[in-house]
């Protein structure tokens, strides 16, 4: 056997195996990790919105409406060590699955198009991020678990302002997380997640909770990351990286609109909605 043939054998084991139950799984998994930290990031939000208060930077993420404060609040129940451990071991199940669709293309038609491997190789990068910081708050390190999402931002948009160059630098970050939140956005509103579920499989009342909890959901996630990215580019046009927000920061600036605390419930509400939508994904996604 020559050794061509001998890698397009190894080839052909390697996407059997990104195809396979083990790597599904572990998507599906995924989602649901991924949709417990969003369903408990709205929650907060909503207490939030309704009650004020919260967490500072230094008080290990409680009351935060961002990653932190939700791993924060998983900490304090029950088995809650062992709850964390379960979501950092399935969001490293939704990193392996995104790089086996960068590696091997994706489901669907277009799945192995560029574009669509090259999106899955950086969610499978931010996922693996996020599954560090879990993992690591979940073994004791709550520096990197459950930071405060604005100190880190504020943190790692200095650091780009002192680069030169760095005002543009920064700009352009904030402008492509404005572009993310608008498509994250559109795209819901236009229900192209329907191309990625197995509708046809769905019970009528079912297919309507995934289009309420989808479109309403993922416009709300949008329009978070589109507000952030804006005040990472009013950090980079004033250069003070304090005007630059995390999650939590950004979510209570809502409340600081004339529509005062009930636009930042609805974006709340927004959010766990986006957390069941995602836990739907765990059952009926295309993998």
């Amino acid at each position: 056997m020559n050794t061509s043939a001998i890698t397009r054998r190894g080839r052909g084991k390697a996407r059997r195996a990104a195809h396979g139950s083990a790597v599904e799984a572990g998507a599906r998994a995924g989602f649901v990790a991924r949709g417990v930290i969003y369903f408990l990031v709205g929650i907060l939000a909503l207490r939030i919105a309704f009650h004020g208060g919260g967490g500072s930077a230094g008080s290990g993420g409680k009351g935060q409406a961002d990653r932190g404060g939700a791993l924060a609040e998983i900490a304090q129940k029950p088995f809650g060590s062992v709850l964390l451990w379960a979501l950092g071991a399935a969001l490293v199940g939704m990193a392996v699955w995104r790089l086996s669709e960068a590696a091997f293309g994706a489901a669907g038609p277009d799945g192995r198009k560029a574009t669509r491997r090259a999106a899955s190789a950086a969610r499978a990068v931010f996922y693996a991020a996020v599954s560090f910081s879990v993992l690591a708050f979940a073994a004791g390190s709550g520096s990197s678990g459950s930071g405060s999402s604005d100190r880190q931002s504020q943190s790692a948009t200095a650091r780009v302002l002192d680069l030169p160059g760095g005002r543009w630098i920064a700009g352009a970050a904030g402008a492509v997380v404005i572009g993310a939140g608008l498509w994250i956005a559109v795209r819901a509103v236009r229900r192209t997640y329907h191309k990625h579920l197995r509708m046809a499989e769905m019970s009528e009342r079912m297919r309507r909770a995934v289009d309420v909890t989808g479109v309403f959901g993922g416009a709300a996630r949008g329009v978070v990351f589109a507000t952030a990215g804006g005040f990472v580019v009013a950090a980079a046009v004033t250069y003070e990286p304090g005007k630059a927000k995390g999650m939590d920061d950004t979510l209570r600036s809502f409340a600081e609109t004339p529509a005062g605390p009930w636009l930042l419930a609805v974006i709340a509400v927004g959010l766990a909605a986006f957390g069941l939508f995602s836990c739907a994904n765990a059952r009926w996604r295309r993998t």
